[in-house]
């Protein structure tokens, strides 16, 4: 196949899980479900601890932005893969690809940052209780988000210029149901040795050096919760942990799952339904951790439907006595 200049290039097509038409509505039924609870459940979290004076802490300061992070990363991929589905339209532009590429990229990066400077938050809180409030103060809080918003930002910039100079053959089928970087740079005719090394390199970096944080923080926490001599203690301790841990575990093992499978890396479909794991199960779980094993997000949830009935109930009697 002659290589075409990339800046020549108008689309690519999406071949998403399967050609078969029967299974179009079976798939978009469950994709949009799924999507809607993550968008749902995720603004619930926020709203809930927005309204209440209780959560505004340095915790959910941070699970705050993990939530709306969560939606971003689900909208940079599922609405367009919906449109496709009930459409029946492939296409995605060459723009549209490079702009789902720095955006999917930007906010899985995000995700990464935000769960270990959430585990550096436990760390604090668990190992230095005294001190907690004065070393996560507002302003180091902003920072740690700013920081993370900047250094994704410059990184998922990096990868989406790299690939603006490969050249593409003719042959634009992308075996998935959005553009992932790894195989958009493998239909390039031109050189990519580049583009590997960086990637292979940076997810190393990005997520062995955050791995590594989180395993430092949990290991410190351990060992001061061991060193807990009441019961009640640890148990407080070790149940501020459980729902970050979970959502930690569920990330890593379902992103780790994808990538090292056999299955994935020999099978494109394969690779695409697993894909599905943690770009929309994952944030669709995320709230339903939280909430379940977190007494303050419940009590928080209550008084937020319970404002929400009350709001109800005020504007019928409102109406009422209007129309009487």
């Amino acid at each position: 196949m002659e290589p075409g200049n990339s800046t020549h290039i108008s689309k690519f097509l999406l071949l998403g899980f399967s050609e078969e038409p029967k299974l179009q509505p079976l798939i978009f039924g469950l994709i949009l479900s799924m999507y809607l609870i993550t968008v749902f459940g995720n603004l619930l979290i926020i709203l809930a601890a927005s309204s209440d004076s209780h959560l505004h802490s340095p915790m959910y300061f941070f699970l705050c932005n993990l939530s709306f992070v969560d939606i971003c990363f689900t909208s940079t991929t599922i609405p367009k893969m919906l449109w496709n589905i009930q459409t029946q339209n492939k296409v995605i532009t060459y723009k549209g690809c490079i702009t789902q590429i720095y955006f999917y990229i930007h906010f899985a990066g995000l995700d990464i940052f935000l769960l270990t400077v959430m585990a550096y938050d436990r760390f604090v809180a668990i190992c230095d209780p005294l001190h907690y409030m004065l070393i996560m103060n507002p302003q180091l809080c902003g920072l740690l988000v700013l920081v993370s918003w900047v250094m994704c930002a410059m990184y998922s910039l990096l990868h989406s210029l790299m690939v603006l100079q490969l050249s593409f053959c003719i042959d634009l089928e992308i075996p998935h149901f959005f553009c992932e970087i790894k195989q958009v740079v493998q239909l390039a005719c031109s050189d990519t040795f580049l583009n590997n090394m960086v990637m292979h390199f940076g997810a190393g970096l990005l997520g062995g050096s955050t791995l590594a944080g989180i395993l430092y923080s949990y290991s410190k926490i351990i060992s001061s919760i061991c060193r807990n001599s009441s019961t009640q203690g640890k148990h407080k301790a070790f149940s501020t942990c459980v729902s970050h841990l979970s959502v930690v575990s569920l990330f890593y093992c379902t992103s780790l799952g994808v990538y090292l499978s056999p299955f994935a890396t020999h099978s494109s479909q394969s690779s695409a339904t697993a894909a599905v794991m943690y770009t929309v199960v994952t944030p669709m779980l995320n709230p339903f951790i939280y909430s379940l094993r977190n007494k303050d997000i419940r009590r928080a949830l209550k008084g937020f439907s319970g404002m929400e009935t009350f709001a109800k109930g005020a504007f019928v009697l409102r109406l009422k006595k209007c129309t009487g």
